[in-house]
């Protein structure tokens, strides 16, 4: 398969065919960390993506059908690709999205082990038996055995984002096709060629044709006409809250279901005898990993105001030595944003937090000698206000702020403050503690002793409020990928 350096042009995959779409529109994707152009890719119009639709739904019975040890026979041969291809996999995402090349490989190897959990979990997907005599009513139940099935749903719709690419999608599409549902993949417009590539290794992999679809377009346009198209019956989405409530409202309308991994502002909670130097070596990886780009990073350092000054310097000093600098260089620890509107975004939050009295201690500007890929110095902001907009909007960027708190309460309230409820972190030696503030923040995960962006690929992760409807982690995603069916046999 062709390097991502080669330049790669992508087609639409409908029905098991590579094809341009008959619009002749075409996308140009660029490498975010030097600004030259990477490839290009089709751009399907809303009739090609009915087609995809379509073709998924005409093997949609045949695919369900399929025995499970099939499918799983099938997702391992996927993973086995994704295996062999997995250095050529860590360095299209690291051209594409601009994600350092050790973590693009973390990424890479993940996904493997995504598809073959998805096998071993496909096989506890199962239903109950009930004791019918439990019950009075109906009459004779004495003699009814009942039990329940897990159906497919039907057509799946994958909603993919560009920070995790593959690993990201594979969340959507492993436990899919698990479950015995064909699924029609709509990558980022910002991230296509990763979401292509791994079309490729599942048409290599012999899943049948019309199993597997990818379409590349707009969300108005493409994303629209599958969710709204009659045949979906789910739709997975992990991105901005805005769009997955736009998404949640149109398929409320036609009762699809939806699974939407949105926004957060996770919180990252220092208590006064957390020790400092596993606590700051965190805060720096919650914060700047992926320059910050990850729904689970550390947004808001929210930090005792015993300590908060010895960690602010601590915090400072370490984030100052990381390494800013193109996503394939091999000691890069920073590297770009996605595009020219991520910088401009973190422009207008410093902003606004230094008006609102925050104090710039690192960074706090772009890495203009780095132009014209997208790099924004790491920046550590102190005394920033619960009302300032970074601490209020996801800023999704190297900037790590602290806001300081007085006591328990204050920091849960802080905590709490925001739409979102994604995860948490709390470090502290005081168990106690830890478990009182863990019991009181509304979030789908809190770690204690551990930072925000930890995630189990096989367990449940989600949100509340607007960050999220719906579980993901394989057996949970598949969960709700499937319908409860209650079988009655009157043996009388």
């Amino acid at each position: 398969m062709a390097s991502a350096e080669s330049g790669e042009t992508g087609l639409l995959f409908i029905g098991g065919n590579w094809v341009p779409s008959r619009s002749g529109r075409w996308q140009e994707v660029d490498d975010p960390s030097t600004g030259r152009r990477l490839g290009r890719v089709s751009v399907a119009s809303r009739e090609e993506a009915s087609a995809a639709v379509d073709a998924a739904a005409a093997v949609e019975e045949s695919w369900g059908s399929t025995p499970i040890h099939e499918r799983a026979r099938l997702l391992r041969a996927l993973s086995d690709r994704l295996a062999a291809d997995s250095e050529g996999m860590a360095r299209l995402i690291a051209q594409e999205v601009g994600k350092p090349i050790v973590d693009a490989r973390v990424e890479a190897g993940r996904a493997v082990t995504v598809y073959q959990l998805a096998a071993d979990e496909a096989r506890h997907l199962t239903g109950e038996s009930f004791p019918a005599d439990a019950y009075a009513y109906p009459a004779g139940n004495e003699r009814r055995f009942l039990f329940s099935v897990r159906d497919p749903i039907g057509v799946v719709v994958a909603i993919s984002p560009f920070n995790f690419p593959l690993n990201l999608l594979s969340h959507k599409v492993a436990p899919a096709l698990a479950a015995g549902n064909p699924v029609v993949i709509k990558p980022t417009s910002s991230a296509p060629l990763t979401a292509l590539r791994l079309a490729k290794h599942a048409d290599a992999a012999g899943f049948p044709r019309g199993v597997v679809n990818v379409v590349v377009g707009p969300g108005g346009e493409v994303g629209d006409t599958l969710v709204e198209h009659p045949r979906t019956r789910l739709v997975t989405f992990t991105g901005s809250t805005s769009v997955g409530k736009s998404i949640a409202e149109k398929a409320g309308r036609h009762a699809k279901r939806v699974i939407l991994e949105m926004g957060g502002l996770d919180p990252f909670i220092v208590l006064d005898d957390a020790p400092l130097d596993v606590t700051v070596a965190a805060a720096v990886r919650g914060a700047f990993g992926y320059s910050g780009q990850v729904c689970t990073a550390s947004k808001r350092l929210l930090v005792s105001d015993a300590v908060a000054d010895r960690f602010a310097r601590a915090l400072t000093e370490r984030a100052g030595k990381l390494k800013v600098g193109p996503a394939l260089s091999e000691d890069t620890q920073v590297g770009p944003v996605i595009d020219s509107a991520a910088l401009d975004r973190m422009d207008r939050l410093v902003g606004d937090a230094v008006s609102h009295s925050a104090k710039v201690l690192l960074g706090g500007q772009r890495a203009s000698e780095l132009a014209p890929g997208y790099f924004y110095r790491p920046t550590v902001l102190d005394d920033v206000t619960p009302e300032s907009k970074i601490a209020q909007e996801e800023p999704f960027g190297p900037v790590a702020p602290i806001l300081r708190f007085r006591d328990l309460d204050e920091a849960v309230r802080i905590a709490n403050g925001t739409p979102y409820g994604l995860q948490a972190a709390v470090y502290t030696n005081d168990i106690k503690s830890a478990f009182a503030i863990a019991k009181r923040i509304r979030a789908g995960g809190v770690h204690i002793n551990d930072p925000t962006s930890l995630r189990w690929d096989a367990l449940p992760f989600g949100g509340v409020k607007e960050s999220g409807l719906g579980r993901e982690g394989l057996r949970y995603a598949m969960e709700e990928m499937t319908e409860v069916k209650l079988i009655s046999v009157n043996y009388g």
